[in-house]
């Protein structure tokens, strides 16, 4: 039972709550405590937004940075004129400049979208998970402490308008991870001195995870959340691939380096990639690897395979 599941995320709804519901669907199946898979999710959507929403089961929470690290899309809907204390509206909305957000041209809007691609500098918005002194910011800005959060570059891959129809925006936004779309549209509003909050949001893919693929959390039973589950192989499959024969399956479940076979990489010579799979003939993953230049070898960095003999054993199986 180990694998991800691709939701489309509905408004109204945490990220954590999905992964409850998820938790339920699995008790469902008559698991315990003991028995019961570790459920997480990858890159969080606010209650507001809708879309992609990775959860991961058993081994595959340890994928979930992986998964995490890879780029984003969303369609992001804006408002110019308005401000808010959460940069979008679900926080306390006040007026900006409405005038100056009706006027706005497209010229002008072109032109200051070039300022948000490419590496640019963020700050992220104050009622985000960003931990501040080991808290996270949303916890003190709810208690009205005043949060003051740190700028950090991001990256920003894509940036293109699918409609302008002052004083509303939608943009269509390809992004690198840590990426606060809220914070973009209230930077864009200031730049164009009107103010700006996020309407709506909708992530389109992440990584391999695309939104025409993803299933509505209210198609999933306890008997389906099972046979619904992706291998964990997805996560990695932009990752050049090393396909290992028995032998060094039987190292890597040990934790041991390997010495490389060219005939076994997929694609063919890729070089010294500095991150890899390695997988088995029929595919499925076995570990992340890197390189051990000290010998050179091939190292797993995270263990999937020793992972699963261990939970076999405590089984009994």
């Amino acid at each position: 039972m180990n694998g991800f599941l691709n939701i489309d995320k509905p408004q109204g709804l945490t990220s954590r709550s999905v992964v409850d519901h998820i938790n339920r669907l699995l008790r469902e199946r008559g698991l315990t405590r003991s028995t019961l898979p570790k459920v997480g999710h990858a890159g969080t959507l606010d209650p507001l937004a809708t879309g992609v929403l990775v959860v991961a089961v058993g081994h595959a929470t340890r994928l979930i940075e992986l998964v995490q690290s890879r780029p984003k899309t969303y369609l992001g809907t804006f408002l110019f004129g308005k401000r808010s204390d959460t940069d979008d509206v679900s926080g306390q909305v006040v007026e900006g400049d409405a005038a100056r957000a009706a006027s706005i041209t497209r010229a002008e809007l072109d032109a200051a979208l070039v300022e948000f691609r490419g590496s640019i500098e963020q700050v992220p918005p104050a009622y985000s998970a960003v931990r501040v002194e080991g808290r996270r910011a949303y916890r003190l800005a709810r208690r009205g402490e005043e949060v003051q959060l740190q700028a950090k570059t991001v990256e920003i891959h894509r940036l293109e308008v699918v409609r302008f129809e002052p004083p509303e925006l939608m943009l269509d936004i390809e992004c690198g991870s840590g990426t606060y779309i809220r914070s973009l549209g209230r930077d864009l509003g200031e730049r164009l001195g009107c103010g700006a909050v996020m309407s709506a949001l909708v992530r389109t893919r992440i990584g391999q995870f695309e939104k025409s693929e993803a299933i509505s959390i209210s198609d999933f039973t306890a008997e389906s959340v099972v046979s619904g589950l992706l291998p964990c192989a997805v996560a990695a499959s932009h990752l050049p691939a090393y396909v290992c024969d028995e032998n060094e399956s039987a190292n890597l479940s040990h934790g041991l380096s390997i010495p490389p076979r060219e005939s076994a990489w997929q694609p063919a010579n890729p070089g010294h990639p500095e991150v890899f799979a390695f997988v088995d003939s029929a595919g499925a993953l076995l570990a992340i690897g890197g390189w051990d230049h000290r010998w050179p070898e091939l190292r797993p960095r995270l263990n999937l395979i020793a992972a699963r003999g261990t939970e076999e054993a405590k089984n009994g199986s």
